[in-house]
């Protein structure tokens, strides 16, 4: 059987790299990019397979079932990579509905969409559900996120992708779906939107604006490069065992003010800057609501079952994203002028 994978938000950061992963390595593979392209869908993240054979673009939102059922059926989908969500958990204190229609009833769309279609065939299709280790809620000091620490989420968003979780699951013991489910930890790279940390301050710094730490900055993070949790991705959704979960982490904690600094530190090399100059941009502000201190993902389990490991340490990582981001200055101007968004326009409206 030809496998027609549906990956949603595949015009995301995450979801962008996935499917160029999957395009690229797997031609006899027919990948479909179903996104709603709101404000961090970037089509411009995929101009360079836009064209290939094996590449589909659906302009589709998870919360229209009566689209999704279309998609399933005009592409014959088997399988699914399930991306799509409202992520950023600043604007899901200011919005929490939105991250309950994204994140929850789409996920339960894709879900009986999927049922639907693969009715009585279910050991011949995956739906796997990309999550994130913010389910876990905070730890203290010590210790470590396995795949059997209890949900605890403090923020709308970390509760919306908890409840999604749940209903992933349910959906496997009760309907016998063959469903997966991956945590991950923060992810940096190209492509990122900037109202994350690392993009927003290497913005921020190159336009020697302030750079916002929230409170004392000691908040921890356990940071993954983009490109190595594509192939994460790729190793759970052909190797992962049926109803299990993975944890996909960078084995890489760094404070926020840490990490800040070394920012800083790297740009002012790259920018020919004088040591020290981009630090006097550090701004300490008021801390946002329900703000977890530390998560940290142990990842010894896809390590030690399915073979895999992160390729790059973290200053390489962020050596290679401040370098993307400094020779994409194109790219980076039509995101924060929000220009990319007429890309969909310019290259679609008349197919």
């Amino acid at each position: 059987m030809q496998r027609n994978i549906l990956i949603t938000g595949g015009a995301g950061f995450i979801g962008s790299h996935v499917v160029r992963l999957f395009v690229r390595r797997y031609p006899e593979y027919r990948i479909i990019n179903l996104d709603a392209l709101t404000y961090a869908g970037n089509l411009e993240n995929l101009a360079d397979i836009e064209h290939a054979s094996n590449y589909t673009f659906s302009k589709t939102n998870i919360l229209d079932q009566e689209a999704l059922t279309s998609v399933f059926k005009k592409f014959s989908v088997t399988d699914v990579i399930h991306l799509a969500a409202e992520s950023h958990v600043d604007r899901s204190i200011v919005s929490p509905l939105d991250f309950v229609y994204t994140n929850v009833i789409g996920t339960v769309n894709l879900l009986n969409t999927a049922r639907e279609q693969w009715k009585g065939e279910y050991n011949q299709h995956r739906f796997y559900h990309i999550s994130t280790d913010e389910v876990y809620g905070s730890l203290g000091e010590k210790g470590f996120f396995t795949e059997t620490t209890p949900y605890d989420p403090n923020s709308p968003y970390s509760a919306s992708k908890a409840a999604s979780d749940h209903f992933v699951r349910a959906y496997g013991e009760t309907y016998h779906m063959q469903t997966v489910v991956s945590n991950c930890s923060n992810n940096y790279g190209p492509n990122h939107f900037p109202e994350k940390l690392i993009p927003l301050f290497i913005n921020n710094i190159i336009e020697e604006k302030p750079l916002p730490v929230y409170g004392d900055g000691l908040y921890t993070r356990d940071w993954l490069y983009v490109k190595d949790h594509a192939t994460a991705i790729d190793t759970v959704f052909h190797k992962g065992v049926p109803g299990e979960t993975y944890n996909i982490g960078g084995f890489n904690e760094w404070k926020n003010i840490d990490l800040v600094k070394l920012l800083c530190k790297l740009m002012d090399q790259k920018l020919g800057r004088a040591e020290g100059y981009s630090e006097k941009l550090i701004t300490y502000v008021k801390d946002r609501p329900g703000h977890d201190r530390r998560y940290a993902i142990d990842a010894s389990k896809i390590s030690n079952e399915l073979g895999w490991k992160p390729s790059v340490t973290f200053e390489q990582g962020l050596s290679e994203t401040i370098d993307w981001y400094l020779s994409n200055t194109a790219w980076l101007k039509n995101v924060t002028s929000g220009t990319y968004q007429h890309y969909y326009e310019s290259m679609y409206s008349n197919r």
